[in-house]
């Protein structure tokens, strides 16, 4: 069993089309690192979001818990990945011990930017979004500066506060995209 632990900071906004996105990331000399089909299987838990990510091509999966704040700007997350040797299987008993939520189905691009992971993603039913990640160290000092290099790359890649996202994709699903 292999599980991982991390503490994020991160950012969503909604962008008009990912070959903009992209042709910024490559003046950056951002580095691209794949792009992936990715099926996302939320579940109903108490506290926080539970998905089962599965990736197209590969014969394992991650189960995904994860504590976010629901705020459009730069925001906290505690992220827990628990890697899955036999998705199918492992898939049948998370849908009988836990009620499905929504399947969120996209196309996307990762790149490492400063530090920073930036996913392209084209989400089914929603459009598409620029996704910021920083590994941070937890406290607030570190927080402070990691929220402070992510509102740099917002400027640096003209993305505007009115189109920054607060919720999940799973929440975006489910209100059938209205306001995405």
């Amino acid at each position: 069993m292999d599980i991982s632990e991390s503490r994020l900071v991160e950012l969503k906004a909604k962008v008009e089309n990912l070959y903009s996105a992209r042709r910024e990331l490559d003046r950056l000399k951002a580095h691209h690192i794949d792009t992936f089909h990715q099926i996302d299987t939320y579940f109903y838990v108490p506290e926080g979001r539970l998905k089962l990510r599965e990736i197209e091509g590969r014969e394992e999966a991650e189960l995904i818990y994860y504590e976010r704040e629901d705020t459009a700007e730069p925001k906290k997350s505690s992220v827990f990945i628990l890697r899955i040797n036999k998705p199918k299987t492992f898939k049948l008993l998370l849908e009988k011990v836990l009620d499905k939520k929504v399947i969120v189905d996209k196309k996307r691009g990762i790149y490492r930017y400063r530090g920073t992971q930036i996913h392209l993603d084209a989400v089914s039913g929603l459009g598409n979004f620029i996704e910021f990640e920083r590994k941070s160290g937890g406290s607030a000092e570190d927080i402070r500066k990691d929220e402070e290099v992510l509102g740099k790359l917002m400027s640096e890649l003209a993305i505007q506060e009115e189109n920054l996202v607060k919720e999940s994709y799973s929440d975006l699903v489910l209100r059938g995209g209205k306001d995405a």
